[in-house]
């Protein structure tokens, strides 16, 4: 699977993903209520947006966490995952490990989202953990990434160089 990743048209299609889906999310954003519980930290402020929504905003922001933000987080923590693979040499497999980590705590926090708007069951309190754990590893993964980017600039000018 790792050799798949590090293929550059792989990483090309994954940044191109994420750029995509990102960009849905605005699309979405009026239907959604305004905003998206995945940038709500705390499961009160949450369960107090849920509570909030009419039955067509929790639908439509039901349907953007199952399809749209589970998309999202593989196109993005595949993105890093790949670009740690690909530029971090012996290392690639340790540096990608914060992007998988990130990709396995979103969609954790997607399902408790969509427990919640659907109504099937409220543990939005895992939100209090869920969340920053996300955004903390999404940075550390992103940060990892742009080394790699860095990394693979030297790389081409090194190439032309020699």
């Amino acid at each position: 699977m790792t050799a798949f990743l590090k293929r550059t048209p792989i990483i090309w299609a994954l940044f191109v993903a994420q750029l995509l889906t990102g960009f849905g999310f605005g699309i979405f954003n009026g239907a959604v209520g305004g905003t998206y519980l995945d940038m709500i930290t705390q499961g009160e402020h949450a369960r107090s947006l849920v509570a909030s929504l009419s039955d067509a905003q929790r639908c439509a922001h039901f349907w953007v966490t199952v399809l749209l933000d589970t998309a999202y987080p593989l196109a993005y923590g595949g993105f890093f995952a790949a670009m740690a693979l690909r530029f971090w040499g012996r290392f690639g497999r340790l540096a990608a490990l914060p992007a998988i980590a990130t990709i396995i705590v979103d969609l954790t926090e997607n399902t408790v989202q969509a427990l919640a708007l659907s109504g099937a069951a409220d543990v939005l309190d895992a939100k209090d953990w869920l969340t920053p754990l996300k955004f903390g590893l999404f940075c550390l993964a992103a940060a990892i990434a742009l080394i790699a980017l860095v990394i693979a600039v030297v790389n081409i000018f090194r190439k032309r160089q020699a």
